[in-house]
Formats: structure tokens, C-alpha cells, sequence
């Protein structure tokens, strides 16, 4: 259980307290107060990433020279300070210089809020960051395989953009580079929606009371050979007039079938609400199994969008005993067992405990 959590000039806040509930913590309040900011900074202090910016430099609050997340996780102290270049962690007190051994003291986190329709509304990345946040915190290899790649990937696409003559020999080196991190990238992709298949399934059947069926599958880009660089060497006239690499992780993308059509064309609008929350809840599940106890919930506006069935459904599907710190306008959704936790009111920057 997460308790206890503290922030500084993280954002908006100057500084608050947050006495977290075991069950659920609202956050009630107009939009643009820092609702979301402290469930943010939940997320930061946990996985050492934020769902809404990949600029750290944007957590430190306007005129502050570094930020401060804190919060007690099961009774072990995590610490996370940011300035505008560097980043430090503690455990108990003790700099941890590692960032794999921080996570690996750390618990698990599923994020969920409107923009998770992207999911099936938008482009491939949105599919591919969401395999990335799970996949990063199920198989301790993948983080350091996507950074690996991502870097080879980036030297690569530069010597593609250079010279008007490519430096193909330059290239190729990439290319063996991004070859071995791929393997491990494919590998765990594929593993994560094998295990996700089966709760979507469930999730989607409570949700849409069994009227659907609905199946994902990882989708590799290409499958015109078995490794990296031999496809990328099949590519070579197409990367020459796309000046980028046409082949590889970076494009891979997550097949998404409802009644065996494709969700992401022929769904409804409330049909893919549906298969969005059945994706998030699968998650859910798929980390607890892999870490024998259930993820952190925080859910970012999300239930007063919902109607009553899908409100209730979402939340019997949650993983029993899962924590859940949830941000919304208004408590006119809520029933007397969801406002039994712990309410805070937040109003610019300023947290006040209670709604009067």
C-alpha cells in the first residue's frame, strides 16, 4: 500500500500532504487545480516515469530549482527528486544509484484516463506506449532492451539522414545493434499480449454483459525475414527514399478485433469505451499475476464519464484488494461505499481534507 505521500515544488504545488486511504483516496475539484499533478507525482515516485510528459524538466515547479516526491511504500520510504538536469533516488534514506534496483523495491502502477480511447482511436504509438509501460514493469530485461534500442535507433536514423550518399556500412552497425534488442522486445510483446488476450476477453464480456467478442494480438510490422537486420537489408531501397528506418519495434502495433472486425474502424464510440477500460483492466490483472499482489490503481477522471453499468463494472473487475486513488469534478457518481475512503478538495495548488 502506498501512504503517506509527500510533494515540493512538484508542478503547481508548493507543497502537500496526502494521507492515502488503503482503499480508495478522491481528489475532488475544478479542472486545472493539480488533480492530476499529485496522482502524476504518484506515478513518477513509483515507475520513475510520468504519464502525461516525457520532459522531466517540466515536473519542477515554475521558479524552483528542483522537485520532491515522496511517499511510503508496504513501510519502505521511496524518494525521488528532480532538478532540471539530474534525478535522484532514495530508499530509506540511502541513495539508490541504480534505477533497476529503486523499481525493483517499488510496486506496480496501471494508469487510466480519457486518453486511453487513443488506444483505439489513435495512431500505433499510443498501442506501442502501452506495451511499454506494462511490459517495463512485468520482465526486468525490457526497459534496459527498449532504451538500447531506441538509442541504436535514433545513431541509425542520423547516418540515414546525413550524407546524400547513405553510409551504409555505419548503418548496418546500427542495425546488428538494434537486432539483438529487438529480439528481446518481440519476445516480451508478444508474451504480454498472450497473457493480456484472455483478460480482455473477460473484462470485455462484464463490461458489454457477454454481447461481444473481442481478441488482440501483437503485430509485428513485417514478417519478411526472422531477425532485424536481414529485414532491414530487404528494406534498402525503401530506407533510401524514406531516409528513416522502415522495419522494427518502433512500428510495431497491437491487432484490435471486436466481432472480428476491426475495433479501431468499426467499433462504436461506446464499443471502443468499452474495449479501452477492458484493455486497462486487463493489465490490471496480467501485473498482479506476474507480481503476486494487484497494481496500483490511479484513475484520472474517468468515472464521471462512465455510465451506471460501466462505473460498476469497471470496478468489480479491479483486482480485489487493488488501491485506487481517483481524481473528479464532482461526487455525483460516487455512492456512499466509494466516498468511505479518504476525500480531499483541491483547489489551486492547495489541498484542503474533506469537502467543506
Amino acid at each position: 500500500m502506498l501512504s503517506d505521500l509527500f510533494v515540493r515544488d512538484f508542478r503547481c504545488f508548493a507543497e502537500a500532504k496526502v494521507e492515502l486511504h488503503p482503499d480508495v483516496t478522491l481528489l475532488v475539484g475544478r479542472n486545472a487545480q493539480g488533480k492530476t499533478s499529485l496522482i502524476e507525482a504518484a506515478c513518477v515516485l513509483m515507475r520513475l516515469q510520468s504519464p502525461r510528459t516525457t520532459n522531466r524538466a517540466e515536473l519542477v515547479r515554475f521558479g524552483a530549482a528542483t522537485c520532491l516526491v515522496e511517499a511510503a511504500w508496504h513501510g519502505k520510504r521511496l524518494r525521488h527528486a528532480q532538478s532540471l538536469t539530474t534525478r535522484r533516488l532514495a530508499l530509506d534514506g540511502t541513495t539508490c544509484g541504480k534505477s533497476a534496483d529503486y523499481l525493483a523495491a517499488s510496486g506496480v502502477v496501471v494508469w487510466m484516463d480519457h486518453r486511453d480511447m487513443n488506444l483505439l482511436r489513435g495512431g500505433a504509438e499510443h498501442r506501442r506506449r502501452f506495451l511499454d509501460f506494462a511490459a517495463s514493469q512485468m520482465f526486468p530485461d525490457y526497459l534496459h532492451a527498449l532504451r538500447g534500442y531506441e538509442r541504436a535507433l535514433r545513431g541509425r536514423n542520423y547516418v540515414l539522414k546525413r550524407d546524400a550518399v547513405i553510409a551504409w556500412k555505419q548503418a548496418d552497425a546500427f542495425a546488428r545493434v538494434m537486432d539483438g534488442f529487438a529480439q528481446v522486445l518481440w519476445q516480451r510483446r508478444a508474451e504480454l499480449c498472450a497473457a493480456l488476450q484472455p483478460e480482455v476477453t473477460a473484462a470485455h464480456a462484464k463490461l458489454s454483459d457477454g454481447a461481444e467478442k473481442v481478441r488482440i494480438d501483437f503485430k509485428r510490422t513485417s514478417d519478411v525475414a526472422p531477425g532485424l537486420f536481414e529485414a532491414l537489408l530487404a528494406m534498402r531501397d525503401e530506407e533510401a527514399r524514406l531516409r528513416s528506418t522502415a522495419f522494427g519495434p518502433h512500428r510495431d502495433d497491437i491487432a484490435m478485433q471486436l466481432n472480428d472486425l476491426d475495433a479501431t474502424t468499426f467499433a462504436s464510440e461506446g464499443q471502443q469505451r468499452s474495449l479501452a477500460l477492458s484493455m486497462k483492466l486487463a493489465q490490471a490483472h496480467v501485473l498482479e499475476h506476474a507480481h503476486g499482489e494487484p497494481p496500483l490503481m490511479l484513475i484520472d477522471d474517468v468515472f464521471g464519464e462512465l455510465d451506471t453499468h460501466r462505473r460498476r463494472a469497471l470496478l468489480a473487475c479491479l483486482p480485489p484488494g487493488t488501491q485506487k486513488i481517483i481524481t473528479t469534478t464532482s461526487l455525483d457518481w460516487a455512492d456512499a461505499e466509494m466516498t468511505s475512503g479518504a476525500i480531499y478538495r483541491v483547489e489551486q495548488g492547495a489541498l484542503m481534507r474533506g469537502l467543506g
